[in-house]
Formats: C-alpha cells, structure tokens, sequence
C-alpha cells in the first residue's frame, strides 16, 4: 500500500520532460507529473503491479477457418483443428478449451489416444505433436518434425501405441507415442505395389487395420491402388488397382469387406476373397448401374467427387452408409450435402455451408465389433452441427455451444461485468420465448469432462452488434458464454423497396450495421447507433404492446460552400454567428430548419430526408426490448449525413446526447425533443483555445459557417498538441509508420478520434470536376461504410507494406479497410475496381495528424470530431459551489469542453418543463483525440454516473400507487465530509491521460502514455477492491495505471495489431478482464487481474475424467478361432528397436514438449506411459529416500550436541553438595 499525500502549493514538476515524454512506448513513454492546486489530497492507493498479470482465459465461438475433426468415444470429447494451428476442444457445456501450435501451421488431422487423456495432431509443417490432456491447460509433450517427407494420413489403432503415419512419397513410417521416435519399419510404397507397376501411386489417403486381424493394414494410395500389407510378413496380401482416384476407405465390421469412395462419385465395394474386381459399383446419385447413368446420347453421366464415406453396421437393422459429396454435376445451385444410406432409404441432407468433415459416434471404441451409429458429428466451415440417427427423421441435436456468434458478421462489442443480478434471468425468459424447435428430444452427445461454477463468479453480460442490425445479449458469467436473447433493430424501419430513392443510389447491402451501442443495465435502457447514421432508443418491458415508434430528424449537417479551405480564404473570425448556417434539428412533425444555401430549389427540399423509413404505424412488438424513439440525421444537398462518432444515454436525466465530425446534438427522451444542435466550434464561444484564423492569404473570401479552420500560429498549440512524426511536402509522398498507424486508426473507438479522421466533405474539390465530379465529391468519403465483406468480422487483410518499413501505403489506407470507405466492391464510380488511389491521394495528402506548427506545410480540409461524450454530476464552472447534471465533450483536437445543465427535479415537472442546457466555456486540453472519461471522489473511489430504477411502462398501473420515476444520484460529495466539496476527473486521450481536481480545474496529475504509438480504447475499471486505467495501444501493449496518480504498473506487449477486428472490438471491463474479437468468428477473453489468473484453473473445465475403457465382447470359440490371430499380435516385437533397429535420424527430428515435471507426472498416469510413469516414481523414490538421509544426519547432529552439552553439564554440577544447588 503506497500512501499519496501532497500538499500541491508551488510544487513542480517532478523531472524537466515530465509533461513531452522520452520517444519510447509503454510505462517508459512518460512521468507522472504534477502541478500547482490550491487544496491538499489524501488517497490512498493499494493497487501494485504485482495485482496484475495478463493472460488468455477462454476463446468463445466456432473455430475459424476449421480443417480436421477427431472424436474420444470412451471421453466423450471433441477435437476441432484448424487451419491457423488451433486446435478447440469441447465437452459437456462449460468444457471448452482451446490450444495454440507455436508455428501456427494448418492442423491436417487429429487423432485421440482413446481414453488415455492425449491428442495427437499432424500439421501443415510435417511436424506431429502429442498434446497432454489431463491437465486443464493442455500442452505438448513431444514433437517429431519429418524432414524429407510430407505427412498425407494418419492412423492410431485402438489402445495401440504405434502410430502410423502415410506420406506424399507413398511410404508409410511407424512412429512410437510413448517415445516419439520414428522405428526402424517402414513400408516403401515400391515394396507395396508390385514391381511391374510403371507409375507411382501417389500419396498415402488411407490407413487401417484389419477388424479381423491388427496384423494387416490396408494402404490405400490416391490413384486407387489398394494393399492389404501384412506387418508380420512384411509383405503384400492383395493389390487392388482401380481407374478412379480414391478419396476414403471403411471398413465392415467383420473384417470381411470394405467400401471405397471416389473422385467419379462412385461407391465400390470389396471382398476380400475376390479382389480382383468390385462385387458392386453405386453411383449413389445417379443410376445404380455397374456403368453409372447412361444419358441419351451414350454418355456417362458425370457427378461430383465422394470426400469420405464411413460403412457403419447395427444390429437391428440395415447398415448405415455415410458420405459427403457425390451430386450430379448438372443439378447447379445444389447446396453442399450429406447423404445417409440405410437399406434402401437414402436421405439427402443439405447443408449451409460446405462440409469440411463429418464422423459418425459409434457406442463402442472397438473397430471389430458392431458399430452402432448413434449420430453423425458434421463440421462445416462456418458451422457445427450433430445429427441423430436414432430418429428416422434424423433431426439434428441443439448445439449448447456459441457456435452462432457469426451469424451475421459482428460489427461492434460491449461487455458488462458485475451487472444487477435479476437481468440475467429475466433476459433468458424473454429470449427462450423464441427458440427454435424440431430439435432432436435426446441429450447433446459430446459430454465429456467436467465442469462445475467457481466460487468467484459474479454476473456478467456480452453484448454483440451486427452487420445486419442484429443485436445479441450472451451470458458470460463464470467463463462461459450462453445466447440470453437477439434484438433485430431493423423491425424498426419499413423494408426499402428495390429501386427506388436512396436505396438504388448507394446500393447498400447492410444498411442496419450496428455501429456501436449504449446500455444501462439498472435502468435497461438501451441504444443502438447504426451505419445509416441513425440512433435507436429502446426500453425493456415483459408485456407485449401496441406502441407507435417516435421519429425525430436532426440536421447536424454542414453545407459544403460553409468550409473554407485555409488555403481559400484570407481571414477568418474566431468564431461567426453560426445561427444560420450550424447544424439544426429537424422534428419530423414540424418542417421548420432554415433552408440551406444548396437547398432553394424543389429538389434541394427533396434531399432533405433520413436514409432510412420509421414505420409510422402502430405496431405490435413482444416482450423484450422495444423501440421508443428513432433519430436519424438528414440528408442535405445530396451528401449522406456523416458518421455518428460518440454516443452517452443518462436514464436519471432522461436525456441522450451524440456527436459527429459537424457537431454534437443532445435529445431530450422523455419529452421527445432536440434540446441542443450545435457544431464543434459553436461548443467552445469566447473560450475557442485556437484562434481559427488561416495560414495563406491567398484568397480573399469571408467565412460565412462557424465551421471553420484552425490557426498554426499558438503557443498554446505547441505545449499542448503532440507534434507530428512527419510532415508532407507534396501529394505523392509516403508517410512513416507512426504516423500513418495512428492516423488510419481514427475510426477504431466507432468514431472519429482524430482531425484527420473520416473524411468530412469539405472544401473545393481538387480534383478536376467532369460531369461526375459533384457526385463523386458527395458519395465517395461521406458514404456509410459498412458492407458485407467490410465489417469487423470480416477484416481478414493483407497490409500493403511501404518502402521504409512496415505499415500502409498510405495514412488513409489502415482506415478504409476499418470503416470500409470504397474499398472493396463498390467505388465511387460503382464499379468493382479497387481503391482509387491516385483521385484520393491527392485529397487525402491534405490530412494533417495535429494542429501544431511544425506541419503547417499540410492542408487542412477537417472538422472537429466529437469523439466521447459522458453524463455525470460535475461542476461546470470554477465557481460552482455545488455538483450540477454536466455533459463531458471529448473532441478529436485534445479538448474537452463542460455543458452544464438545469433539468427539473419534480416528476411532472421533468415532463412538461423544458431543460435548459448551454456550454460553459469550461475547457481542458490534452494531447491527442479526448477517448474516455472518469470520475472519482476524493477518496479515490469511482463516482457512477446517476441512473433511473427500472420500471415497467407497460405493466398494469395500481390506481393507489402511481409510478413514479425513481433516480439514484451519486453524487461527488456525498461521500467527501472530509476532504471538502469537489471531485477528480480522469481524462485519456490517444497520447496522456491527465487527472483534473473540480471545480478548480486544476490538473493534479500528467502521464504521456506513449509516443510511438497511440491508444485505441481506454476504461477506468475497478480491480481488486479498487480503481485503475486501462488502456490498449495500436502497438499490441496493454497497460494499466493506478489512480489519482497514474504511475504505470503494468505494461505487456500483448497483440500485435494485425487487423481491424481487434481494433474496432476490444473493450475492457470491471473486474480486470477485456474481450477483443480474435477471428470473424470468435471472441477471446482475457484477464489482467492476477487474482483471476491464480482462480482461473479452479474455473476451467477438466478435459479428462476417468473412466473404464469397455471391455470387449466375447467372441465366442469358433470365431475366434477362425476369426484370425489378432490377439496374437505383438506390435513391440515387430515395430520396436530390437527387431525393426533405429530409423535414419535425418528422417525426422525428435523435439521435446515445454512441460515442466508436473507435466509429465500427469502425461504418465495412463496406461501408454506405464515405464515413464515408473521412472518418475523411482526419480521421486530417490529423492525422498535422500531427504530421509539429510534428516537422519541431522538428527544424529542434533543428538550429538545433546549428548555433548549433558556432559559438560554433568562434569560442572559433579562435585556439588545437594544444598548448593
């Protein structure tokens, strides 16, 4: 515990560069400084760096990219490999675990030691790895990298501890588990075929024992050469060659007969007493003819390839044939499918997606026994679904799984930890009302492991946006995540009809994107923002109800002629009368905005319309969340209204207030009105700490909009703004890293953070303006960006690398690729060219990073964006003697501006008299775009902002007892009898994070985060019983710093920024964890609270349980005695070093796991590692037996000295008299 008490009264700065920073990123970028305040703090901070540690806790949804399907059938557990080197492990609900190969290489194939709690996995680098699964977080025990030849199939037999593994060269090699080295015995592929063969087989497809003898291992080579090799003999039983290429093999039960699949879409079926030909070709979706369809001109029908078959017998009825694949190459459009043959039904099931695997779970491990098929495990690529065979219907089971979460691509997250513990409960009830039925009646079938509720779970919800207006609510307490309920916000709208109005112009294919969200879960209010620069305000209700949605319009919106080009004009006031010309709200009802300058004509007013229809009908909407009022910004002059950038809702205040690049609206709810509709500039009045006056006095024309430019010539600016890593001369010239990061990275809070972010349509064109020029101007930047392929799930890119090093070719191109400004398919020609570099080159060379002096050279057409915004109770002015409703404005330019406000406190008040609102003048500057706002008392302790207790609107009224609305205050000195009036603000800009005392405005405390890079989301949390700031950087780190004095305590290189999908999806929570979506189709949790690291093994699920491997059936006399000698068969004595000797070591390279003893003490408690497991015991037998002999001695020492003091002593007291003692 560290004790902060200053008594701030002349004290300075604590070191000369305090406030500039040293050039290097993290804890080292900056120190903490302090200045002057007239009052003393005494906060006592507990937080160290020894509370935190970052780690990965869970992984959330489908594998991404999935290529290879393993099952346990004694376990119970599923294996899914894919094709970045993960590999998911699933259980019982609550048992998921997922694993990382250091090389990231593709996962080809899995393979589970049956019941012995270890997975074998073969991937794309020929490298095999023995995972250990007994333990909760599994690792790798061995590895063996083959160096010349590349592995094709793999094959482990039941309770054997030899693994045969097929190569590219069509050898087959015997590798030990156990050891993990490669034997002596090796099946050349020219010793399998005969030798008058001409050609090579190709690669090994197949591999497996006989059921009727483990002796005999069938190879099957992809030309369609089929050995039966017989181990013992080391020699070939039968040779089957066919003309079609062979795909997968499956056996009878009985050893008797096996089944091929084809690359003709053709089934062949063997025996072995007759191999010199199939006794049955099928062509199961085609004729069943040995010649396949014969079509009328002669010609053989052609059909589409069988990936894999599975021949699987049951005892009361017919066999069960399985196989992927296999269509009619005429049948276009068809959906990728799986077929089910049993007797003589054949049902044909489609899929959504195309199969990457599929495996039928049997009831028994053992491949010579009957199999009794009970479901069929199908992997497609961007689902996973479980189909049960017990039911003619073969309905398939409810996946307990997240596996959803891509549904529709997510385009923005939330995360709520420590919520009210009724929401979660009473979400599940709505949602369960609209589940999905027709699922099969049995029990999941994968549930292995074990899994029980850690003591240290609390309520926590995950809130998911999507590119189709989707919203979803999960449950993510206790490291699981489960679907509570969806809300489709596009119910809200009318369907756009094809073809006509802005529709048919933009082409937008997700119009209802969710950009980003706002939730009160004590008052559950809810608001959506979406693509289409619209704002949903939604209240929770358990009745259903009859309800018209409210529709306001706002036109925060700027003519193009109003912003004048630093470069166009002579001289510009500080600010004009904006009256005419800022941003105005438009109610739908009431038509009464001030015509724009571009507007005087009939079809001006005709632009003056949303993008999207509210239903303005009464409609009928469930229980759950329902829509009260729609905002949507308006089209002026044919430009689509810029993005929404920042968004806060304040249900005790009843008000919402956003913002976007033009300016900052604040909407009264309950009254239905638009209280404040401002631009930037408009915000800061007499108090504008730059003076917008231009650079170039090259033309001379008066400003006539309060949007104007800023001036270079302050020394306000210089101390205040971080300076620019670069400066640009010329429209072709490259940017250097940091800059070009920091700048394309604007958008990633769902907002614009910086001057340089989304292109404001501002300023002359300076390109040459053809008949298209105008529209070029007005749909290229301004559109909303989001489409199919373009949201955060989707940005799976390849980043164009610059000559100097690596970054993006331009400051812009990191940014199109976040927010999806034509760059995909659709350009501003709608044409499907790619990006048009050299048209925006030239504008977007104009961009500038800061506001400082040492760029005046860079042009500059930008607005101010309002970048955050945060309702709380505050001082808006030095003089204030009492907290006041205040709304914080974070800008894109480092400022932050206080609007204090006066709403009526009596209930019928509130509703009918108006609140007066009105910026203060108050103004705080930072360097870097203003991302996030906190409040602590003087205590130190987090002041939550004031919320309403929730109350059902639709519920039946008690004429004896009114609702009435229910606020609860938290106010900032309620709390501080002594230390006085007053509370601390915690501000983080992309650059520093500074703390400011209220009312007096004075900053107490200053830390330069980082130089080098910049912050992409930063949140005060609480963590362990106390308070810190969190923050990610673009360069991967994560780091956090204690509050009130913001000294570093931890800082991890963590992730490097890859991608936008990180960007756009981190977030932090109480608690210390953080979620980001690692793959369009997962989402990673991770903690930076050592506490929850040290529970986190209590809170993971147990992968192994153990269980008694089933004995096999008795097979009786007779079939065992003419059944073959497969109870004979000795592998150790065939495959081992003795007999088979040593494999050449160039071969394959042996690499042993980073597992500590504790590792291996638990990798050899199975039945494969008996001898390592009596190694260890006789290591720890040893050891203890040495301890015993360090004891012993020392007793003996001990004994010793005793001996040697009871002499001493008997000699001195020997000559005494018994009455001198």
């Amino acid at each position: 515990m560290k004790k902060f008490r200053k008594v701030l009264d002349g004290l300075t700065t604590s070191s000369p560069g305090g406030t500039i920073g040293s050039p290097s990123c993290g804890s080292a970028a900056g120190t903490p400084t302090a200045t002057p305040t007239p009052k003393e703090i005494d906060i006592q901070e507990t937080l160290v760096s020894e509370n935190f540690q970052l780690c990965k806790t869970v992984r959330h949804g489908f594998p991404y990219q999935p290529t290879a399907l393993a099952f346990d059938p004694v376990q119970k557990i599923l294996a899914i490999g894919s094709r970045t080197g993960g590999v998911r492990i699933l259980g019982r609900p609550g048992v998921d675990c997922y694993c990382q190969h250091e090389s990231g290489a593709a996962v080809l194939q899995l393979q589970f030691l049956i019941n012995e709690g270890a997975l074998v996995t073969a991937c794309a680098d020929d490298t095999l790895h023995l995972w250990n699964l007994r333990q909760r977080r599994p690792a790798v025990l061995h590895s063996l990298k083959f160096n010349r030849e590349r592995i094709t199939f793999c094959h482990l037999p039941f309770q054997s501890k030899w693994l045969y593994v097929g190569t590219e060269r069509g050898n087959t090699h015997i590798v030990n588990i156990e050891s993990f080295i490669l034997s002596g015995y090796v099946i050349m592929w020219n010793k399998a075929i005969e030798l008058s063969t001409k050609t090579h087989p190709g690669p090994v497809v197949h591999l497996s024992d006989s059921p009727k003898d483990e002796g005999k291992l069938l190879i099957g080579f992809e030309s369609g050469t089929v050995v039966q090799w017989d181990l013992r003999l080391k020699k070939a039983d039968f040779r089957i060659y066919y003309d079609e290429a062979i795909h997968s093999v499956g056996w009878h039960h009985e050893g008797k007969q096996f089944m091929c699949s084809h690359s003709d879409g053709s089934l062949t079926m063997w025996n072995l007493r007759n191999t010199t030909k199939p006794f049955q070709v099928t062509f199961p979706h085609g004729e069943t003819l040995t010649h396949g369809k014969i079509q009328k001109d002669g010609r053989k029908e052609s059909c589409k390839p069988i990936l894999k078959v599975e021949y699987k017998t049951s005892r009361n009825s017919e066999p069960f044939v399985i196989f992927s694949g296999g269509l009619s190459y005429d049948k276009a459009g068809r959906r990728p499918t799986l077929t089910i043959m049993h007797g003589k039904a054949i049902t044909v099931l489609e899929m959504d997606y195309p199969i990457v695997e599929f495996m039928a779970l049997c009831e028994t491990p053992y491949n010579n026994e009957v199999q009794e098929p009970y479901a069929v495990v199908v992997l497609l690529e961007k689902d996973l679904i479980v189909v049960d065979l017990t039911q003619s219907n073969y309905p398939v089971f409810e996946n307990p799984y997240p596996m959803d979460v891509h549904e529709s691509p997510v385009t923005c997250t939330a995360y709520f930890a420590e919520c009210p513990p009724d929401i979660i409960p009473i979400l599940y009830s709505i949602g369960a009302k609209h589940k999905k039925t027709g699922y099969s009646q049995k029990e999941w079938p994968i549930a292995g492991g074990t899994w029980t509720l850690g003591s240290h779970t609390y309520p926590e919800i995950i809130i998911t946006g999507h590119a189709d207006g989707s919203i979803k609510f999960w449950d993510a307490s206790a490291i699981t995540l489960q679907m509570l309920y969806k809300l489709k916000t596009s119910k809200v709208f009318e369907k756009p009809k094809p073809g006509e109005g802005r529709a048919a112009e933009l082409v937008e294919e997700d119009p209802f994107a969710v950009q980003m969200v706002s939730w009160c879960p004590q008052s559950r209010i809810f608001c959506v923002v979406g693509i289409s620069a619209h704002i949903i305000l939604y209240r929770f209700s358990k009745y259903d109800a009859n309800t018209q949605i409210v529709s306001l319009e706002v036109r925060l919106q700027c003519e193009t002629e109003d912003v004048i080009s630093p470069s166009e004009n002579e001289n510009n006031p500080c600010f004009s009368e904006s009256s005419p010309h800022s941003p105005q709200p438009h109610h739908q009802q009431q038509q009464q905005h001030p015509p724009s300058p571009g507007s005087g004509t009939p079809e001006g007013n005709k632009d003056s319309i949303p993008h999207l229809k509210v239903k303005d009908r009464m409609v009928r909407v469930p229980p759950g969340y329902q829509a009260e009022l729609a905002i949507q910004l308006l089209w002026i002059d044919g430009e689509p209204p810029q993005q929404i950038t920042s968004l806060d809702i304040n249900s005790a205040y009843g008000l919402l207030a956003f913002g976007n690049c033009n300016g900052l609206a604040v909407v009264d709810y309950l009254q239905k009105t638009i209280l404040l509709c401002m631009s930037t500039l408009d915000l800061y009045g007499a108090a504008d700490p730059y003076q917008r006056l231009t650079r170039s006095p090259r033309r001379n024309r008066q400003s006539t909009s309060g949007l104007t430019e800023l001036s270079d010539n302050q020394q306000s600016i210089d101390m205040e703004r971080s300076k620019s890593p670069t400066s640009v001369k010329g429209p072709g010239r490259k940017l250097s890293l940091p800059t070009d990061l920091k700048t394309d990275l604007d958008h990633v809070n769902g907002h614009c953070t910086s001057p340089t972010s989304q292109p404001c349509p501002a300023g002359k064109p300076r390109i040459p303006m053809g008949p298209e020029g105008p529209r070029l101007t007005r749909r290229g930047p301004g559109r909303p960006p989001f489409r199919k392929a373009q949201s955060a799930a989707c940005m799976e890119i390849s980043l164009p690398v610059s000559h100097t090093e690596v970054g993006y070719a331009s400051r812009r191109a990191m940014l199109q690729q976040l927010h999806g400004v034509t760059m995909y398919s659709h350009d501003e020609h709608h044409t499907s060219a790619p990006y048009c570099w050299s048209e925006r080159e030239s504008r977007e060379n104009s961009f500038s990073r800061s506001r400082s002096s040492s760029v005046s050279s860079i042009d500059r057409d930008t607005k101010e964006a309002i970048t955050t915004l945060q309702f709380g109770e505050s001082y808006g002015r030095k003089s204030d003697a009492l907290p006041t409703p205040c709304l914080w404005v974070g800008t894109s330019l480092g400022v932050v501006l206080l609007i204090p406000m006066s709403i009526p406190t009596d209930h019928e008040e509130r509703m009918e008299e108006p609140v007066t609102i009105g910026p203060s003048g108050t103004v705080l500057m930072l360097k870097g775009s203003v991302l996030r706002f906190g409040f602590l008392d003087c205590m130190g302790a987090i002041i939550q902002s004031p919320f309403e207790v929730w109350r059902d609107l639709n519920a039946p009224q008690d004429p004896d007892r009114p609702r009435r609305r229910k606020l609860v205050h938290f106010s900032p000195s309620s709390s501080q009898d002594s230390c006085g009036e007053g509370h601390l603000a915690v501000v983080c800009s992309e650059r520093q994070a500074k703390v400011f005392l209220m009312p007096s405005q004075s900053c107490l405390f200053v830390h330069n985060i980082t130089e080098s890079s910049f912050v992409l989301r930063a949140d005060v949390v609480s963590v362990c019983n106390s308070v810190c700031l969190a923050c990610f950087c673009a360069n991967g780190h994560v780091m956090t710093l204690s509050l009130p004095s913001l000294r570093p305590l931890m800082d991890v290189n963590y992730l490097p920024l890859t991608d936008m999908r990180i960007a756009r999806t981190f977030c932090f929570t109480n608690g210390g964890q953080a979620l980001y979506l690692s793959s369009p189709t997962e989402i990673q949790r991770i903690t930076y609270s050592q506490e929850m690291c040290d529970n986190l093994q209590e809170m993971l699920g147990e992968l192994f349980t153990p269980i008694e491997t089933p004995e096999a059936q008795n097979r009786g006399f007779l079939k065992g005695f003419f059944g073959g000698n497969s109870h004979n068969f000795d592998r150790e004595e065939l495959f081992g070093e003795a007999a088979a000797g040593k494999a050449s070591r160039s071969l394959a390279q042996h690499i042993p796991g980073q597992v500590g003893m504790e590792g291996m003490k638990v990798a050899a408690s199975g039945a494969v590692g008996e001898l390592a497991r009596a190694r260890i015991a006789l290591d720890e037998r040893g050891q203890r037996l040495g301890e015993l002999e360090e004891r012993t001695a020392l007793m003996m020492t001990s004994a010793e000295s005793f001996s040697k003091h009871a002499h001493e002593l008997m000699l001195k007291c020997k000559d005494k008299k018994w009455y001198q003692f």
